[in-house]
């Protein structure tokens, strides 16, 4: 059996399926993998054409992918100090608290990620009106258009939380901060899904190879290294293990109970507010 799957060229996703993309997870489907950036899976998720049967996507899109998608209790990045940030030219006259991003121009890196769904929630608290426009580019141009001016504010995700000072800009909110204090859950950010077509064995099989590469991967760091730095985009090594750090961790390995409430929460929360479709009480069961 080969299956394809698609997921992105990010720390955390080479690190978590290193040893499965090379056949070192014993009794493993063996993997034809693309890369792709994450709203380029959310795409093609939701447009129902792809050829993957495996997909690194944001929890924020579920509600459109279910019926034909798996949510697997394991490989997706959930976890606690790791949301996406608000991030402005601070004190140069641009926006610098919440109410002043009001009728301002915002880049986000996707309308259908985790990290908008969050902002959105957070903005509905926090900025009086709302934003005036939202602008979707792709991550890495966000905090150059910020600096530059094309834009008030950026929401970025990644390693930019790592780097954004050498842009010279500042945190003007942290979503990750605002949802974990409003709700005490951790932060829902990418899942890993798999079509139902393949059968309740193989989503099972799939679900526990994806556990043993990552736990692999935290068993013997550097084998997993060469992969990661060779994906990385000329990322920093630093920044590379600080990113595995913050966005690897319990529960990639299994999403558990707090994980479950976390991604109901987001986007039970979310359909209140009528940004994405409610969910069926059976959406997110596994096999």
């Amino acid at each position: 059996m080969k299956l394809k799957i698609a997921y992105s060229p990010c720390p955390n996703d080479t690190f978590v399926f290193d040893a499965w993309a090379h056949g070192r997870v014993p009794g493993a489907p063996r993997l034809d993998v693309t890369f792709a950036d994450i709203d380029v899976t959310n795409g093609w998720a939701e447009g129902g054409t792809d050829d993957h049967d495996v997909l690194k996507v944001s929890y924020a899109v579920l509600p459109w992918i279910l019926d034909e998608y798996a949510l697997l209790p394991c490989g997706g990045a959930l976890g606690r100090g790791c949301g996406p940030l608000v991030l402005t030219r601070g004190g140069d006259g641009g926006a610098v608290t919440g109410a002043d991003l009001a009728g301002k121009t915002v880049a986000v890196p996707s309308e259908r990620s985790t990290a908008y769904l969050l902002f959105r929630l957070w903005a509905a608290e926090t900025v009086p009106g709302g934003v005036g426009n939202v602008v979707v580019m792709p991550f890495h141009e966000i905090m150059p258009a910020v600096r530059d001016g094309k834009v008030d504010a950026g929401l970025v995700i990644h390693e930019a939380r790592f780097t954004y000072q050498n842009y010279g800009l500042h945190c003007l909110a942290d979503m990750g901060e605002h949802w974990e204090a409003t709700t005490g859950l951790p932060i829902p950010l990418g899942a890993i899904v798999a079509r139902r077509s393949l059968g309740e064995d193989t989503l099972r099989l799939l679900a526990e190879s994806a556990r043993t590469s990552v736990r692999m991967a935290w068993d013997d760091p550097p084998a997993s290294r060469p992969y990661v730095l060779e994906h990385a985009q000329e990322m920093d090594p630093k920044v590379a293990d600080q990113h595995i750090g913050l966005y690897v961790n319990e529960f990639t390995a299994d999403l558990g109970e707090h994980g479950y409430a976390a991604v109901r929460g987001l986007l039970t929360r979310a359909a209140a507010e009528g940004l994405v479709p409610p969910l069926g009480p059976d959406a997110l069961s596994f096999p």
